[in-house]
């Protein structure tokens, strides 16, 4: 047994509460290395005639990466604490893992396990229930609808009349939202996802003036308060994006130590050693990137600090939006967050939190920061095998196998799941126009774990490389829309609003996925249903075998909409190219 590969902390997602009673305990092990996995456990203040009283119960192998299989136990300790360690069983030899290392024989003393104090209800990871089953649909809000020229900036293009470019406008604004709710609600979102919508220069306002005021190209604050109104009358939720990393280069208080130095009241706003200020290829203060109009805020400072909370709770509580999503969120404190959540959530407690990390989140995660980061190695390898066919069905089954035991389950389940947005090329545009593969993408993302993320237009096939290719005007002239795509889409979405096991009910699992097969299955279960999604992202006809019998019970196929009982005692599901299939049972 490879005994340096064998790894648990009782923290994060080796050992977390998933709920008010149930503790959610796993183990990593060598790939294909240890047989079983029990866990040997007991109250530490509970002992009988002088022995310390044990118990025993098997973990389930959850999943397998390229180097480890995974191993998940759910518990619930009778008086809320426990103490623990895995017996772990091979064809050669059986262990005890604990706290202090390896043993042949268990321990009598419990202060040799691995301890997981109490349970505190306090301490359950809690995103709101909602997101589960939310689906977002991102709004550059300069981009999706005009329909009010009177507020076009000075120097606006008619829609559509040219690509698009980093300082061009086409006066998109809040009531051309208000004006296609329609189309959203038949397309069947639940949640827009606004890019900045504050007072800033730039077409794409992360360049923020004002955080207390709207840029008057959009509408005025009774505009917004109609449109959050209408939204939440169709069902849809409403999420705000905030800079609190960088100002803009025209933030009043930046502007103000520009012309004052060290006099500025302002001066400690920022990140700022050395005056005057410089701006340059390298400026000689600390901004986004070395973007020198994005001075970055030194949020260790109370007043930076008080300010951009208000602004928190100023349109939570003024204009009842349901969400925050945080831009750079990775570059600002963690003590900042803390107050931050704290702040908004006292105001709405079901608030949505949402943080743009492209890397392993886990700090941001244990429940006192956000509720869920941007999903981006999500889309890393989903455009890896469906697009760039750079990876096999076989190594992305162990990539997103890795990406999800980086969690803990609860976690998981608000995920951010996104292919697309304003900061990556159009996925149309990354397929290379391959839209069977578009398709299959949006399959895989719409029955997976997570809340799921349409970037406008994409749903209707807009093209477009990276920024400022990927910002164009959404097309509202049916003509010019893939009406193929955006009904597979919407069917999706309905078959994910009806069957919650789609969603985020039920436990997942991946099923076997073998280099020859070459078939991406995965299954969603609960305890009296099972869907099995299995999908074929090859140019070649495939046959899957279902890795269990299914003799004699009763079949749904949600794609064909068509009812069948297996024969057999084992299923094959045949798949055309970039086909798939949703089997119920």
């Amino acid at each position: 047994m490879e005994r340096s590969s064998v790894y648990h902390r009782p923290t994060d997602q080796f050992a977390y509460p998933y709920d008010e009673e149930s503790l959610h305990i796993k183990l990593r092990t060598k790939r294909d290395n240890v047989d079983t996995v029990e866990l040997y456990y007991g109250d530490q203040y509970e002992w009988v005639d002088g022995k310390w009283i044990s118990h025993k119960d098997s973990l389930e192998k959850i999943g397998t990466d390229t180097l480890f299989d995974y191993w998940l136990i759910q518990i619930k300790p009778e008086h809320r604490r426990i103490r623990y360690g895995f017996l772990l069983t091979s064809a050669s030899e059986t262990i005890l893992y604990t706290e202090k290392g390896f043993f042949s024989t268990a321990p009598e003393d419990p202060g040799y396990y691995f301890s997981f104090p109490f349970l505190h209800t306090s301490e359950v990871f809690r995103a709101p229930s909602w997101v589960k089953d939310t689906v977002w649909y991102q709004i550059f809000p300069e981009r999706f609808g005009n329909g009010d020229p009177t507020n076009d900036p000075k120097g606006s293009k008619p829609w559509a009349s040219e690509p698009p470019a980093r300082d061009n406008f086409f006066g998109g604004d809040f009531q051309g939202v208000i004006d296609h709710l329609d189309y959203l609600v038949d397309l069947g979102i639940t949640g827009i996802y606004f890019t900045p919508i504050f007072k800033a220069h730039s077409n794409h306002k992360y360049d923020t003036i004002d955080y207390l005021e709207i840029d008057p190209q959009f509408g005025d604050k009774e505009k917004f308060k109609e449109l959050v109104k209408k939204c939440h009358e169709n069902g849809i939720k409403v999420m705000l994006d905030a800079v609190f990393n960088h100002s803009g280069f025209y933030f009043e208080p930046f502007q103000d130590v520009l012309e004052k130095g060290e006099q500025s009241k302002y001066s400690n706003w920022f990140h700022t050693p050395d005056f005057p200020l410089k701006g340059g290829e390298r400026p000689n203060y600390a901004t986004f990137a070395f973007e020198k109009s994005m001075p970055k805020f030194n949020t260790q400072n109370k007043e930076v600090k008080d300010y951009l909370l208000e602004v928190g709770r100023y349109w939570v509580r003024e204009f009842d939006i349901d969400g925050w999503r945080l831009d750079v969120a990775n570059e600002v404190d963690h003590q900042f967050w803390r107050e931050f959540r704290t702040a908004v959530k006292e105001i709405k407690p079901d608030l949505y939190i949402l943080g743009e990390i492209w890397h392993d989140s886990m700090p941001w995660l244990r429940g006192d920061q956000f509720d869920a980061v941007m999903n981006y190695p999500f889309l890393t390898n989903v455009l890896n095998l469906f697009s760039k066919e750079t990876i096999t069905a076989k190594e992305f089954v162990e990539n997103m196998t890795s990406v999800i035991q980086l969690y803990p389950e609860n976690v998981n389940e608000a995920a951010f799941n996104l292919v697309g947005s304003h900061d990556t090329p159009r996925i149309l545009t990354e397929c290379k126009d391959d839209l069977n593969k578009v398709k299959l993408i949006y399959t895989f993302m719409l029955t997976f774990i997570g809340t799921p993320c349409i970037y406008y237009g994409d749903e209707i096939g807009l093209r477009g490389e990276m920024d400022p290719g990927c910002r164009a005007c959404m097309p509202w002239d049916k003509k010019e829309w893939n009406e193929d795509l955006r009904n597979h889409v919407k069917g999706l979405l309905q078959l994910r609003k009806s069957e919650k096991l789609l969603a985020n009910e039920g436990s997942f699992q991946f099923l076997d996925t073998s280099d020859e097969q070459a078939c991406i299955a995965f299954m969603k279960k609960s305890k009296d249903k099972t869907i099995v999604v299995l999908m074929n992202p090859t140019s070649n006809e495939l046959e899957y075998s279902l890795p269990f019998s299914l003799k004699g019970k009763k079949m749904t196929d949600l794609k064909e909409k068509r009812e069948y009982a297996a024969e057999a005692d084992q299923l094959s599901v045949h798949l055309k190219a970039y086909d798939y299939s949703i089997l119920a049972f």
